[in-house]
């Protein structure tokens, strides 16, 4: 008797759960709603056996309890009840399964009017590619990848010259209007999904698959890589804005084309020096850092990743919270560089000073560290910490190692990462994370210091 109340109440607690629950699909935003007619059709099928199976099992047993006196009937094999059963599970899997292929016919049929972008997965970030006014987007190859080509994008098809490339974790796209995403994969297997879309689709290594959609709501939505691609999967996020087609445009006007990023002038070196002076004064006439003065190391350091820094520094995504008391004293400086030419050329002239090692001063583990770099560090930074600019990853061997102290605290405290315009800051705050207190950042910053 009380396996059969047992039996009701995890039926009756079942439903009510099932009803009452606040976890339960985030709104959709796309054209994909036969996707959650679908499971909804599986819900109610499969909660209707459900309950009825343990209906049966709670009156069987209250039913049929242990009685004294009383004798089982042997009925071996009912052919009927075998019969019936037969037919009630097929029309249940039947009922299950036929929707489900209706709504794959669509998915794979792709409309001729869809606008078609590249989305490129790589340990951990994503990023993306549009034609450009041709319509027509160019041949890609891995054997062009490099860090001034993270798309692999060939050089001599003329198709590609006017593709829009956006090395930014975050996709704009118009709303009401179909789109096809070609996915390709750089390095391991990869997953496109964003949850408010249902669809969702494998990146795999040497094959270009495909998504298509239409978004129907505008909005900021999570895009989450759902295949476990490394150690780093969990920080493998961007983000999908859906706007108006105005909007969308004017996003996509602010990307340059390939031909664009390739005929790309270096800054004047001797524009720069001037330029430099109210540098020298904090980082060194030398570019080798002041720790006195909290200034890192400049020389050696990836000109990709000073000019994205100063943007930062002048556009407020760095040097604005009050705990930020010497990225606060930076921004001003960063203000003298008027406009893009100027950082151009600053740049230019601090890659003609001398890449000398920053002396070590962090004491730690070095062997500790290494398995920490090996898990945390070395996909983004390269093995040997030369840094990557394909996964927008600095250079640390040879800076300064109290300067990479600190912001690895700052990016665990969140004093750094967390402003809007950051985009990729997110991303190594959540990296950061994963070191557990201040010696396991010493030891991991000791065996960076060994990478000479």
């Amino acid at each position: 008797m009380v396996v059969g109340i047992v039996l009701i109440l995890l039926i009756v607690g079942s439903v009510l759960f099932h009803f009452l629950s606040p976890w339960y699909f985030t709104p959709i935003a796309s054209n994909w709603g036969a996707m959650d007619d679908t499971i909804s059709i599986t819900f109610w099928i499969t909660g209707f056996v459900f309950v009825a199976i343990n209906l049966f099992m709670a009156y069987a047993v209250i039913r049929y309890r242990y009685r004294k006196g009383g004798r089982a009937a042997y009925e071996p094999e009912n052919k009927k009840l075998e019969g019936w059963l037969t037919g009630l599970t097929t029309v249940g899997i039947a009922a299950m399964l036929a929707p489900g292929l209706f709504v794959w016919a669509k998915f794979v049929d792709v409309p001729k009017d869809a606008a078609v972008f590249e989305a490129v997965g790589k340990q951990w970030h994503w990023s993306y590619r549009f034609p450009g006014k041709d319509g027509v987007m160019g041949t890609v190859d891995a054997r062009h990848v490099s860090d001034k080509n993270p798309f692999g994008m060939n050089p001599d098809d003329p198709n590609g010259q006017d593709d829009v490339l956006i090395s930014s974790p975050e996709l704009h796209l118009p709303i009401g209007r179909p789109v096809k995403a070609l996915l390709r994969s750089v390095d391991v297997l990869h997953n496109f999904a964003v949850p408010q879309f249902r669809g969702k689709m494998d990146l795999v290594p040497g094959l270009v698959t495909f998504i298509w959609f239409t978004p129907t709501r505008t909005g900021k939505f999570d895009l989450l890589c759902n295949e476990l691609c490394g150690v780093g999967h969990f920080v493998m996020r961007g983000s999908v804005v859906v706007e108006d087609e105005t909007a969308f445009q004017a996003w996509l006007s602010g990307h340059p084309t390939f031909a664009q990023t390739s005929a790309q002038a270096a800054g004047d070196a001797a524009a720069g020096k001037p330029l430099y002076a109210v540098c020298a004064a904090c980082h060194g006439l030398q570019g080798e850092g002041n720790p006195a003065l909290n200034a890192p190391k400049l020389s050696g350091q990836g000109d990709w990743y000073l000019k994205r820094q100063l943007k930062y520094f002048k556009n407020g995504a760095r040097g604005t919270p009050d705990k930020d008391v010497f990225g606060k004293m930076m921004a001003p400086m960063a203000a003298t560089l008027g406009d893009d030419a100027a950082i151009d050329h600053v740049i230019a002239y601090i890659k003609t000073l001398p890449d000398n090692p920053a002396p070590a001063t962090v004491k730690g583990n070095a062997n500790n560290g290494q398995r920490l770099y090996v898990t945390t560090c070395g996909n983004c930074h390269s093995p040997d910490g030369r840094g990557i600019q394909a996964t927008n990853a600095p250079g640390l061997k040879g800076m300064s190692d109290w300067y990479l102290v600190t912001q690895l605290k700052n990016f665990k405290q969140r004093i750094r990462g967390a402003h809007p315009k950051d985009l990729y800051g997110p991303q190594m705050a959540s990296m950061a994370a994963m070191l557990g207190d201040d010696q396991a950042i010493n030891d991991l910053v000791a065996y960076i210091n060994t990478l000479r």
